[in-house]
């Protein structure tokens, strides 16, 4: 994991509709940036939903949110129809920006140990700099905590 007090390493990533990203684009703005395993699964589409549901009141108080997976862009498109996400989510299917956070890990699952990112949400002050790092968050708490953080 990145540490608190370190500048965030930036990044170029497309979103699901092929726009390009960088972390550069939003300073002046806090950033919520959180990574997550896979589009469509019960976990993450509950963390999704939490941060969609709260898009109004984390831009309230100047914030984004980005989501970012391995999942491709036409995965991230379906996934975003599919709930009526009202966030950008932005693919990483080369793993550069999820190995860079420090979020692509071991993971045992059943017994059976395989690499694969790992729940993760980091929040970016105004300037670039990481201010909280939350591995391992519950995917149904993660955006009540974020907006309790702001």
């Amino acid at each position: 994991m990145i540490e608190i007090g370190t500048k965030a390493p930036d990044f170029q990533l497309q979103d699901q509709d092929g726009k390009t990203h960088r972390l550069s684009d939003y300073l002046g703005k806090k950033v919520i940036l959180y990574f997550y395993p896979k589009d469509n699964t019960p976990g993450c589409t509950k963390q999704a939903c939490g941060f969609s549901e709260r898009g109004p009141q984390f831009r309230e108080k100047g914030a984004v949110v980005l989501g970012i997976s391995k999942d491709s862009v036409a995965s991230h498109k379906k996934f975003q129809q599919n709930y009526s996400l009202g966030f950008t989510i932005l693919s990483d299917p080369e793993l550069n920006v999820i190995k860079a956070y420090g979020v692509w890990q071991e993971k045992k699952n059943y017994g059976k140990v395989s690499m694969g990112v790992v729940r993760t949400t980091y929040l970016i002050d105004e300037n670039g700099v990481v201010i909280k790092a939350m591995g391992s968050v519950k995917a149904a708490d993660n955006p009540q905590q974020m907006l309790d953080l702001l």
